[in-house]
């Protein structure tokens, strides 16, 4: 229970972050909609997050973490410091290389990332003025993902976790200023958008720089050497590039391919941001405290206790990724018409919203297996597995997008699902290959436990997504009617409250858990 103490904590802030990272959306899509400038600040906000992605969570949760945990564990923390500022001046000469070669061939690079935006020259220009004032927040989030790294492995959880809460309050008052000054649909909203994301990855690095130095490991800037650590850092590291960044190389593909479709990326986008309400809260508590916690339990030879911790992570990523995914999928319709229908943002925008949203709640459970699947074999310092696994999702999630989107198109049915249901089926291709292959090699087995109680979980959210499809048909007049927002707001809150009442007398009816057990095994932790 300790460790669902721990995911409990840190997935707490990932929801306070989550909550006014829905108020950003709500306010983003109140003010530009699925217009031109939606399209281009969405291009110019995932191109830096890819390479963040990639170059910071993705390498140094696949690279650094174990061999930063070896070196305290083995050499103590002034050798883990030497070596975590080793790394700290090689990925910053790296990104700065990086950072400057796109700054100066962002047009080039724009034909790449969105060439269905030639069509519209506007559009175009404007993507490209939106990333370059977007792009250093790469240099800042991937140093923040290096400091993140080394207090996630001396069991210092919370800065990491809090530091995006910081994002979304600077977004946040950057829309309501565009709000208030009237800047609807405008470019001038997109670029006061851009700034707000670079100066929040500037105060995120400040909070982390401090944390690090409270916490007696201030880093130092050194020149870059290529030493015998150095050398292995990257032999995992790039490999963990690909296998760690293979959710945000899916999204940017789906980007591609959805440029060619006007509003698909905003679509796509809102979309994307209800699915990862869930799987911020479960999957990124589970990534931070899971690899850590497994390298120090395998470097100290705790085989069985490494098992437990994979099954009681599974356990409790399902137990909350299968009702969210059930529910977002059964109610799709009522929470995207409560969270954007307002402003620039259509009933029409609303259908087209909803089936991405469908398609993408169904790998939710994929993509929570693949969070706990993934530290398993990086705390064994083995990146290139997960690497090959990555790959051919991204062959799969390519092809399925393509063929999907001009079938779809063809058959007059909106392209950009097709789109949502290929990284799905992506997803779930790449969780069933780690599972399996886990299985094989011994490394992770379901024990009598989760085998016990993961069909319960299923039958509880079964029923829990009956409750909800009967009770919003109730709620209806409610929700779709021209009313006020506060009758909106309080008919989605009592279908979200009643669907979990159900789920959690589900979850105790069918003896998956009970309430004394749970705060019994809290307080204990």
């Amino acid at each position: 229970m300790k460790l669902y103490r721990t995911f409990a904590a840190v997935g707490s802030l990932t929801m306070i972050s989550r909550l006014l990272g829905f108020v950003r959306d709500i306010l983003i899509a109140s003010v530009l909609g699925t217009s031109m400038v939606a399209d281009a600040f969405f291009v110019a906000f995932r191109f830096p997050n890819l390479f963040r992605r990639l170059f910071g969570e993705g390498a140094f949760n696949a690279a650094f973490v174990p061999l930063f945990a070896k070196k305290i564990e083995g050499e103590g923390r002034p050798a883990a410091r030497a070596f975590a500022e080793e790394a700290l001046a090689g990925l910053l000469f790296i990104l700065l290389l990086l950072t400057a070669l796109c700054e100066l061939t962002m047009p080039w690079l724009m034909y790449i990332l969105a060439p269905g935006f030639t069509e519209n020259p506007d559009k175009f220009d404007l993507a490209i003025l939106l990333t370059r004032i977007t792009f250093p927040y790469l240099l800042a989030m991937s140093l923040v993902a290096l400091l993140s790294g080394v207090l996630n492995s001396l069991g210092r959880f919370t800065a990491a976790a809090a530091a995006p809460i910081l994002l979304n309050i600077v977004l946040v008052s950057v829309m309501l200023l565009a709000s208030w000054q009237g800047l609807n649909k405008s470019p001038q909203a997109g670029v006061l958008l851009a700034w707000g994301v670079s100066i929040a990855g500037a105060l995120q690095l400040f909070m982390l720089a401090l944390a690090a130095y409270r916490a007696g490991m201030g880093l130092s800037i050194k020149r870059p050497r290529m030493s015998a650590d150095m050398r292995k850092l990257i032999k995992l590291g790039i490999p963990g590039v690909i296998s760690g960044g293979v959710t945000q190389i899916n999204i940017v593909i789906g980007t591609l391919i959805a440029s060619m479709q006007a509003g698909a990326l905003s679509l796509l986008y809102y979309a994307d941001r209800l699915a990862q309400l869930p799987l911020g809260i479960v999957g990124i508590a589970i990534g931070i405290v899971l690899l850590p916690d497994l390298s120090r339990k395998l470097r100290a030879g705790e085989d069985a206790a490494a098992m437990n911790a994979q099954n009681r992570s599974l356990e409790f990523g399902l137990l909350l990724a299968l009702p969210a995914a059930v529910a977002l999928a059964v109610s799709a319709s009522p929470i995207i018409t409560v969270l954007f229908q307002r402003g620039a943002f259509t009933a029409a925008d609303t259908a087209a919203t909803a089936p991405a949203l469908v398609a993408t709640a169904i790998g939710l459970p994929a993509f929570i297996m693949i969070k706990v699947f993934s530290p398993a074999f990086f705390a064994r310092e083995d990146t290139k597995t997960p690497m090959r696994f990555a790959i051919i999702s991204m062959v799969v999630n390519i092809i399925g997008s393509l063929a999907l989107f001009f079938l779809f198109r063809s058959l007059g049915i909106l392209p950009h699902i097709g789109i949502a249901i290929a990284g799905t089926i992506a997803g779930w291709i790449n969780a069933i290959l780690l599972w399996v292959t886990l299985s094989r090699n011994g490394n992770f087995n379901l024990d009598a436990r989760l085998m016990r109680v993961l069909p319960r979980i299923v039958l509880a959210s079964i029923i829990m997504g009956l409750a909800l499809w009967l009770t919003q048909g109730l709620l209806a007049p409610y929700i779709w009617a021209d009313l006020a927002g506060l009758i909106k707001w309080s008919a989605l809150g009592a279908l979200v409250t009643f669907g979990l009442g159900v789920y959690g007398a589900a979850i105790v009816a069918t003896g998956v858990t009970s309430p004394r057990a749970l705060l019994a095994g809290l307080r204990r932790g």
